[in-house]
């Protein structure tokens, strides 16, 4: 009953305030014309405004304060009042309107400031102070509300996973006041493709995207009210995978420790393994095969084998899988022998007597060759040193036989003598008859031997 009575009581006082103030400021047609002389004197005696309202700038969520100097208020009333609703706010000390975030203030005796907490966006026009002369004076001032950026879930893109070599548009949508300004960059200033569409608007498009283009983009909003904000939205290209080898044949010695490297690109991650003669290799005393991944997508494969073995040589696979396809690389590991150092002899040279007038030739139909080569050393030997003859004689056959060979070496490398040549040595060849003598005896000797 309380609470009923002081809200009736309430309601009651703002009626009679009200109606005090409409009254005051409704001009009656019955009311005599005042004379031109006394306006003066009338205007003087009148309220006046101190200072213009002073027009305001508030950020959103923050408090609004508008103040009216009025000066000789006497016994008239000051209202408040919002121009583009025709509402009105206050009445002296009273608050009218049902927003509780609205109060009134009489301070100093001139100023009647109005405060409105946690502003709105919707708050944001032209506020009337007026005062309920005859007619009735007013001024007024502008509130203006302004919001930082704000980037809207819908249209602004979202995650993205698309295969390469498809385009690709991104959007950013952001309200605020004033309209915020969009750019676009790549998270740890990466690069952007040189293809893609400016990056200074609301929507960004790469043609034909590749791997190179995948990672986390930010869509950031700025009006010069701070905070900026951003989004970050990520792209991930899908690809089949790829191999690079550096060396596909590699030597190695038996107990050297050898390592193979495979570099490997795919997306989605990948299944990566080696394999020799379509077995599996796998971690154990003599295989040791390891990766590392130097990117999201990049994978660098690595196999070693510790001490080799002969039946380590032969051909190795990477092989590399995703759920896009599967590719692999081969190489290929031979045999290097150990170099060994054996003694060798001095080397022998063995000079064989030449006659200049006969050259030497390969002639498969005729083959001639010198005649002084062949004969026995120019010894006198006696009848009875049988001995000494047969030395002699054995000296000379085998003398023939390494002289026959050496002859016949050389006469392979003179196969490409002309025919001219040819001609002219077969002119110059004489036998001489003491020669062809020795050699007869020496043939009848061996013979008889």
């Amino acid at each position: 009953m309380k609470a009923l009575k002081s809200s009736a009581m309430l309601l009651a006082s703002v009626l009679l305030i009200l109606n005090g103030f409409l009254i005051t400021s409704t001009h009656s047609e019955e009311e005599e014309p005042v004379d031109d002389n006394n306006s003066y004197l009338l205007d003087k005696d009148l309220p006046k405004f101190g200072e213009p309202i002073q027009n305001l700038t508030v950020a959103i969520g923050r408090e609004a304060i508008l103040i009216c100097v009025i000066d000789n208020l006497q016994t008239y009333k000051v209202a408040w009042l919002r121009v583009d609703t025709q509402t009105i706010l206050t009445i002296q000390t009273h608050v009218i309107t049902k927003n509780h975030r609205m109060t009134i203030t009489h301070v100093e005796g001139r100023k009647w400031v109005l405060r409105i907490k946690d502003v709105k966006e919707s708050d944001k026009g032209w506020y009337m102070c007026q005062v309920n002369t005859d007619p009735m004076r007013n001024q007024i001032g502008f509130l203006n509300v302004v919001v930082p950026p704000n980037i809207l879930d819908y249209p602004t893109s979202t995650d993205m996973v698309v295969r390469e070599g498809s385009n690709v548009t991104l959007k950013c949508a952001a309200s605020g006041s004033p309209q915020p300004v969009i750019i676009w960059r790549r998270e740890g200033n990466e690069p952007i493709s040189s293809e893609a569409s400016s990056h200074n608007t609301s929507t960004f498009s790469i043609p034909r995207v590749n791997r190179l283009d995948m990672g986390a983009y930010l869509c950031i909003a700025s009006n010069g009210i701070p905070p900026s904000v951003s989004k970050r939205v990520m792209l991930i290209v899908h690809f089949v995978p790829m191999i690079w080898i550096q060396d596909q044949l590699v030597g190695a010695a038996l107990g050297q420790r050898l390592t193979l490297e495979c570099n490997s690109e795919a997306f989605p991650r990948s299944i990566n393994y080696w394999m020799k003669n379509e077995t599996i290799i796998t971690q154990g005393r003599r295989f040791e095969p390891t990766m590392h991944e130097a990117s999201n997508y990049k994978v660098v494969m690595k196999l070693t084998i510790k001490e080799i073995d002969i039946g380590d040589f032969g051909t190795y696979k990477c092989v590399v899988k995703n759920s896009l396809g599967e590719t692999d690389g081969s190489i290929k590991v031979y045999h290097i022998p150990s170099t060994t150092t054996t003694p060798t002899s001095p080397s022998t040279t063995t000079t064989l007597p030449t006659t200049m007038d006969i050259p030497y030739r390969k002639n498969y139909k005729n083959k001639i060759w010198p005649m002084d080569e062949y004969a026995p050393s120019n010894k006198i030997l006696s009848s009875d040193s049988s001995d000494s003859w047969n030395i002699e004689l054995s000296k000379d056959k085998e003398r023939y036989r390494e002289n026959s060979a050496t002859l016949e070496d050389q006469r392979e490398k003179e196969a490409f003598v002309d025919n001219d040549t040819k001609s002219n040595a077969s002119s110059t060849l004489k036998l001489n008859l003491k020669d062809l003598t020795l050699l007869l005896a020496l043939l009848m000797m061996i013979n008889f031997r």
